[in-house]
């Protein structure tokens, strides 16, 4: 094994940050879904590549400047996500029986894009695409800083609307204990609507970021669900800036094992820490 250059190694890191931060965007909604809402959302991951494939149509057909979709796309999905936590509220679907209609709605979602948009892969074009910053001999490209930019700035802000307002401590009553935080008030079924929602519009900010730096194809969507999964679980379920924190833990132990060893080992990082926690600090997953 030949250790890499001091370049190759800090770019590799990098690289890793800005994966670990896609990574933790993608898990922040779905988090919040699970840990508040009780609910395992598979379909998360089929509204991220919609969004993807969203913002695709919008750029190469429509002509949209792609960041302009973060301002059409989530707004969209929001009315998705209620109108699904309302359909499974209203037929009362346990925790279990969500992980298998989200992964039917999953399913059907993947069978829609694969018939609109083909299976063929597709690259989104921008201006974007060549843009990059150089610090010293690094590299910074510019679709994946937007994307940093975005899970660091939606993380903190998730994380102080959960803190510091009355709308989060009411999200995180319900999550505690639902009947008693009816008890004084508070409208579980609207709370529940509007946080997935958010989550389904959380889902949309991150298709986009995804289809800013990574080729398209249906068949993709299950490949992210291992890693995303382990960064939730990591990071903690409800927790806002957990999943970030996870993401880039493990975005960045993948760099460096495909650095160092070979690209062949780096999937098998997420699930070496997601065991290592579960063995040494079994409660806090």
């Amino acid at each position: 094994m030949n250790l890499p250059s001091f370049n190759l190694l800090a770019q590799s890191i990098l690289s890793g940050v800005f994966l670990g931060a896609l990574y933790g965007l993608i898990g922040l909604g779905l988090g919040l879904t699970w840990g508040l809402l009780r609910q395992i959302n598979l379909a998360h991951f089929g509204l991220v590549f919609l969004g993807a494939y969203l913002s695709y149509q919008m750029a190469t057909v429509w002509h949209v400047d792609p960041l302009l979709s973060l301002l059409l796309v989530p707004p969209l999905f929001f009315v998705f996500g209620a109108a699904m936590q309302w359909a499974l509220a209203r037929f009362e679907i346990s925790p279990f029986n969500s992980l298998l209609v989200s992964f039917g709605i999953t399913v059907i979602m993947e069978s829609a894009i694969q018939w609109i948009w083909t299976a063929d892969f597709r690259r989104l074009e921008s201006v974007y695409n060549s843009q990059k910053f150089t610090v010293g001999s690094l590299y910074l490209p510019v679709p994946e800083l937007v994307t940093l930019a975005l899970a660091v700035a939606l993380s903190l802000s998730v994380w102080a609307a959960m803190r510091y307002t009355d709308l989060g401590k009411a999200l995180r009553a319900i999550a505690e204990d639902g009947p008693i935080a009816a008890a004084f008030g508070i409208d579980h079924k609207r709370l529940s609507l509007l946080l997935a929602g958010l989550c389904a519009a959380l889902a949309g900010v991150a298709g986009i970021c995804l289809a800013l730096t990574f080729a398209l194809t249906p068949s993709q969507i299950f490949a992210w669900v291992g890693v995303v999964f382990a960064c939730v679980m990591l990071g903690g379920l409800g927790s806002a800036l957990g999943p970030l924190v996870a993401g880039i833990v493990i975005g960045v132990s993948e760099a460096i094992t495909m650095a160092v060893a070979s690209p062949s080992w780096a999937p098998i990082v997420s699930f070496s820490l997601l065991i290592a926690m579960l063995l040494l600090r079994p409660g806090k997953i």
